[in-house]
């Protein structure tokens, strides 16, 4: 995966930072040149054409797409190892990065601490047909797709081609759920928004206590689960010695997850909201949309905000910019790891990538968000939706498994050394 520098055998700290320069391939240094400065080109645009705030997401953007590549971070590999093989690495990273993420989040929204003047506030959703169907049926996408919302964009980013299609898809499917919004939301039956924070009595402090405990609980479960199926591991991701780790090595996944809490947090302070992804991809479509002359600020979905993002510049949507970030910092990590290498894909995983990207535009939002802005953001917000995706997401999951190898894809095997 990732390139070896022929340097790497030299001890002395002092030339680490001389022999990285040197070891990167002449077509590495194009593409990582071509990156930064496509970053920075960007960043500039965003800054003028809206505010500082905004580039400051898509500072917050490529960050995320660094940590997501360099740690291979996945949520629908996660899902598919544990339900397949029993594997709970994945799981236990997750449990992780909630519990650091439900800490800070608990302490911004209950001191209402900002960066930007913007009252932060929680990812709190009602909980109804739309969000356990929806969720559902993001959970069978994603395992055919083969990435989430976070993976399909950093992936992209990555050189991954099938994830081209899958994005493309993943933004019809969500413009389609956008168009049927109202019905799921209106007419089907749902809860009202329920916080564990502020509907229970609880405060912030008794919600955290209270995940805190589930969280333990869980992980506790998967140390069982482990010693009862003794699962094959996670194949180990490439490496290198010294500060050449950061860039052209690879990341641990405990520390990937904490650092992917500590940007929802920042992200929280500086958007005034949690970390989201798939609500720009409605906004895309339905941009196209309207390019195409057809009217879609009479849907439901398009109404308030909503639709008064429509008549703005994507660069002034949060969301997209910090998607946009995603993609170009996956580019920019690839590319200094030398693993930036589109491939051609085969006629199956196409059809997969198609069909599991409008599944997941499609549960995305009916689900109120996707494994970021609905599991991550919304148990991390003390939401009790967020753990109501997560359970019916993980449900897809285990169904999906039935369906991929119709694609070709193969699921995980108690045989296999690595899964």
């Amino acid at each position: 995966m990732a390139q070896t520098a022929t340097a790497d055998t030299i001890s002395q700290s002092n030339r680490h930072s001389t022999t990285f320069v040197t070891s990167l391939s002449p077509t590495q240094k194009k593409l990582v040149s071509g990156g930064i400065l496509a970053s920075i080109v960007l960043l500039l645009l965003i800054v003028q054409s809206a505010n500082w705030v905004q580039g400051a997401l898509f500072i917050i953007g490529l960050l995320l797409g660094a940590t997501l590549l360099y740690a291979r971070f996945g949520f629908t590999s996660a899902f598919r190892r544990l339900v397949s093989v029993g594997n709970v690495q994945g799981l236990q990273a997750h449990m992780i990065m909630l519990a650091v993420a439900s800490t800070l989040f608990a302490i911004i929204l209950s001191t209402g601490f900002s960066f930007t003047g913007a009252e932060p506030k929680a990812s709190v959703s009602p909980v109804g047909v739309s969000v356990l169907f929806g969720a559902f049926v993001f959970g069978i996408g994603m395992q055919l797709g083969n990435g989430c919302a976070s993976g399909t964009l950093y992936n992209v980013g990555g050189g991954a081609t099938s994830m081209v299609l899958t994005l493309a898809a993943f933004i019809a499917g969500s413009t389609i759920g956008a168009y049927h919004f109202t019905f799921w939301t209106e007419e089907m039956p749902a809860l009202p928004p329920i916080s564990f924070a502020e509907s229970t009595g609880l405060g912030y402090f008794g919600a955290w206590a209270m995940q805190l405990l589930v969280f333990a609980a869980i992980y506790w479960i998967t140390i069982q689960i482990a010693k009862k199926k003794n699962p094959p591991a996670m194949k180990p991701l490439p490496t290198t010695t010294g500060w050449k780790k950061v860039l052209r090595g690879s990341w641990p996944l405990i520390t990937a997850a904490i650092i992917l809490a500590l940007l929802n947090a920042l992200t929280l302070t500086v958007k005034g909201s949690p970390w989201g992804i798939t609500s720009a991809f409605a906004l895309w479509g339905g941009k196209a949309m309207m390019a195409m002359g057809i009217d879609v600020t009479q849907w439901g979905y398009f109404t308030g905000k909503n639709g008064e993002a429509l008549s703005n510049s994507v660069l002034a949507d949060g969301t997209s910019v910090m998607n946009f970030g995603i993609v170009l910092g996956a580019f920019i990590s690839a590319s200094f790891q030398g693993t930036f290498k589109p491939k051609k894909m085969k006629m199956g995983v196409a059809g997969a990538a198609i069909i599991g990207g409008l599944m997941m535009g499609y549960g995305a939002r009916l689900a109120f968000g996707c494994n970021i802005g609905a599991y991550f953001g919304g148990i991390s917000s003390f939401s009790l939706h967020g753990w109501a995706w997560m359970v019916m997401a993980m449900l897809g999951t285990f169904l999906a498994l039935f369906i991929r190898p119709m694609f070709g894809l193969k699921n995980p095997s108690s045989k296999d050394s690595f899964c």
